[in-house]
């Protein structure tokens, strides 16, 4: 069958999406979505810094856990799966490839629609998002 197709290669800062029409043809990247905050370090994120608190037993004292970077990947994935859906019901691809560390496939797999989900037509566990096109190709399924 031949159709639209989109492979989106991403991790928690950048989402690079590519289109072909079939497997003798090779990707091309159409669009690059970035979110530097997810890049930065904890510290870094919070306006005042993360802060100190005492030990209940003894003098010791350690940071408080930030859970702002988590937070920042969270909106990138939502930002990647509201492109994707824009994509779908603009009928601008009919089948779906995601490339992605395990961690942030998970998350982009559950923000994406029903509807959406229903035509990734498969999944890579691996950080590509720097890869060549025919690098990241290379990983997906012979057949498109």
């Amino acid at each position: 069958m031949t159709g639209k197709i989109w492979v989106v290669a991403a991790d928690s800062s950048r989402a690079r999406l590519f289109e072909t029409s079939n497997s003798r043809k090779p990707l091309v990247e159409f669009e690059t979505l970035t979110h530097p905050e997810s890049r930065l370090h904890e510290g870094d994120l919070s306006e005042d810094g993360p802060g100190m608190v005492y030990e209940s037993h003894g003098e010791g004292r350690h940071l408080t856990e930030n859970h702002r970077k988590k937070h920042e990947i969270e909106i990138f994935a939502r930002e990647v799966s509201q492109k994707l859906q824009q994509g779908r019901t603009s009928s601008r691809f009919d089948k779906l490839y995601l490339v992605a560390p395990p961690a942030f496939l998970g998350q982009l797999r559950d923000t994406l629609d029903a509807a959406t989900r229903k035509l990734i037509q498969a999944e890579v566990g691996k950080n590509l998002v720097l890869s060549s096109p025919d690098d990241i190709r290379d990983h997906l399924p012979y057949a498109l």
